[in-house]
């Protein structure tokens, strides 16, 4: 219900709203979306003990679905195809949201959690602070760690980078864009 209820409010965002994002995050976006289609191998490069299970599975990124709106990408880890990061133009700006789904598609507790840029990055980098509606479920679900989060994206020609920091945290992801690999299967929940 979450995430359905999510997409209907982007249904109402219009082409005028969209003209009002930044050029540096337009170009975020646009970077991004330009490997539509593709999938990447990464590597943890950064993290601690909590992130050991991720730095043992293999980790792809796919660039599934693109909009001059919305980029949808799944990051499997291993055999887990649990998470797609939701990228959205919103007309001030960009918002990340966490999209996790259980095996069977149905929603996490804890899903559609994120924030929104609260300044114009750059065309090669993006900040997104955690939002009330993430500070609320992350409450709600004994996560009180991650209040705090930042999520952090950042595009060059060679390299994609996911990073979440906060106190005494900071994962890191990066992915070889120079060379595609096969294309996983689809995300939980989005066959």
């Amino acid at each position: 219900m979450k995430a359905s209820l999510y997409t209907l409010a982007l249904c109402g965002l219009s082409a005028s709203a969209m003209a009002d994002t930044p050029a540096s995050q337009d170009a975020f976006f646009d970077a991004l979306r330009a490997h539509c289609g593709q999938a990447f191998e990464g590597k943890v490069t950064s993290g601690n003990e909590a992130d050991a299970n991720f730095a043992s599975q293999r980790l792809v990124m796919h660039v599934r679905e693109c909009s001059d709106i919305e980029l949808k990408v799944p990051f499997h880890v291993g055999e887990d195809r649990s998470r797609t990061w939701v990228i959205t133009r919103t007309g001030g700006g960009l918002l990340l949201k966490h999209d996790h789904r259980h095996e069977d598609g149905s929603e996490d507790k804890v899903t559609m959690y994120g924030g929104h840029t609260a300044s114009a990055g750059t065309a090669n980098e993006q900040s997104f602070p955690v939002d009330d509606f993430s500070i609320d479920n992350f409450k709600q679900n004994g996560l009180s760690q991650s209040v705090t989060n930042v999520w952090h994206m950042y595009v060059y020609p060679e390299t994609f980078t996911y990073r979440l920091t906060r106190e005494n945290r900071d994962f890191r992801v990066d992915f070889d864009l120079t060379r595609p690999v096969a294309l996983p299967p689809a995300p939980w929940g989005h066959e």
